[in-house]
């Protein structure tokens, strides 16, 4: 029998035998996010451009900035104003955002400062050099790489490109990803069931869970249980996708035609996961298309879609893989040794993990009030109040 091979070294395996193969389009800022950049993008500008005020106030320069000091206003700028150079001895009324006159070098808080009657301002506090000034390239400096080819774009990082004059960007296209479910006992919603039928759950659930990753699913539907049904399905997939996703199918049972199938048509490896739940996993390739088999199970198929699936699905889209935020917290709870390490559904109370009451890889309702997995390491005792790693399923999903 095949070693349980550990979480980690699995999908390092699988992603160094992967490379990118979405193609590349230019796309509108206002459309690109959640999209993966293609390109490094490098700053051609500082931002700010110039020295700008943090505050309104007044600005002047340090040799007049003295405690009782009395300056003229020798000008008015409002944020986007075109200045006029500084002229020492006097002060320029400026507004937060607004640029610095050529010549101040600082900015007195109107707090700081009192407007007599004759219109002059008398200086209450002395300032130096820099004071209440974001100076250029506080936030990005010109030749900078502000965000780097791999990078998942969130509304931040387009705020960034806004910020230095990028209209539109290079990225991959959403990697189109063919889904396609096997098992005769599975029937969709809104037919009636017969004896020995079950409602397929894991479409829907993977449907969107690849929508939500940025892909592109390719819905193949179910696949009847038999050899030629799924030839012909994994070929079309293979056709028509840049991926493909099958859901059960992929053991050592009469009816489980898929590891047939992919093996006719490329080749598969059956992988054992050391985890809980989730364990069975399949990698292979038909006809040079990237294939992952997921369990049946709907705990299982979830698990290892995040754990696996996804990271591998999103190098091949040119995504860089970062690993999922993980949270030291206390546990609630005692568990004996384990062979397999856990990925527990668990709620947070007071920042205490309490596991949910099923744990069974069948029972799918247990993810809906969990906020997400604790990771309980294999051969170890866990007592309870020890602390362990939490995933919360909005950054694992």
């Amino acid at each position: 029998m095949q070693p349980l091979i550990p979480l980690d070294e699995a999908r390092a395996r699988l992603l160094d035998q992967l490379k990118v193969s979405a193609a590349v389009e230019s796309v509108a800022l206002d459309d690109a996010n959640g999209r993966i950049l293609a390109q490094d993008l490098v700053a051609h500008m500082n931002v700010p451009p110039k020295a700008n005020s943090e505050m309104d106030g007044y600005a002047l320069c340090e040799q007049d900035a003295v405690e009782g000091r009395v300056l003229t206003v020798s000008q008015r700028i409002p944020a986007g104003a075109v200045t006029q150079p500084h002229i020492a001895g006097s002060v320029a009324r400026i507004f937060t955002g607004a640029e610095l006159p050529d010549g101040a070098d600082l900015v007195v808080m109107q707090e700081n400062t009192e407007r007599l009657d004759s219109g002059e301002v008398r200086i209450l506090q002395t300032a130096r050099a820099g004071e209440n000034v974001r100076q250029a390239g506080l936030d990005i400096k010109q030749g900078e790489v502000v965000l780097k080819r791999g990078t998942r774009l969130t509304p931040a990082a387009l705020g960034v490109c806004a910020s230095i004059g990028i209209e539109r960007v290079e990225l991959y296209k959403p990697l189109r990803v063919a889904l396609l479910s096997t098992g005769d006992e599975l029937v969709e919603p809104g037919t009636a069931l017969r004896a020995g039928q079950i409602y397929n759950s894991n479409r829907p659930m993977l449907l969107n869970l690849l929508r939500q990753a940025g892909f592109a699913p390719v819905d193949l539907g179910q696949v009847a249980d038999n050899p030629d049904a799924t030839l012909a399905a994994l070929e079309r997939a293979q056709a028509e996708a840049d991926a493909i996703l099958t859901m059960g199918g992929v053991s050592v049972g009469e009816e489980d035609h898929v590891k047939n199938a992919i093996q006719a048509l490329g080749s598969l490896d059956l992988w054992r996961i050391k985890i809980r739940p989730g364990k069975p996993f399949a990698a292979g390739e038909v006809k040079g298309t990237p294939v992952f088999g997921l369990p049946g199970n709907p705990m299982s198929a979830l698990v290892t879609f995040a754990m696996l699936a996804r990271p591998c699905l999103m190098q091949i889209q040119g995504a860089t893989y970062k690993p999922a935020l993980r949270i030291p917290v206390p546990v609630g709870f005692d568990r004996n040794s384990q062979m397999r390490d856990e990925f527990v559904r668990v709620e947070l109370h007071d920042g205490v993990a309490m596991r949910m009451a099923s744990q069974s890889s069948g029972v799918l309702s247990s993810a809906l009030n969990a906020d997400g997995l604790l990771h309980l390491p294999s051969d170890l005792e866990i007592k309870k109040g020890q602390q362990f790693d939490f995933i919360p399923f909005c950054n694992l999903l």
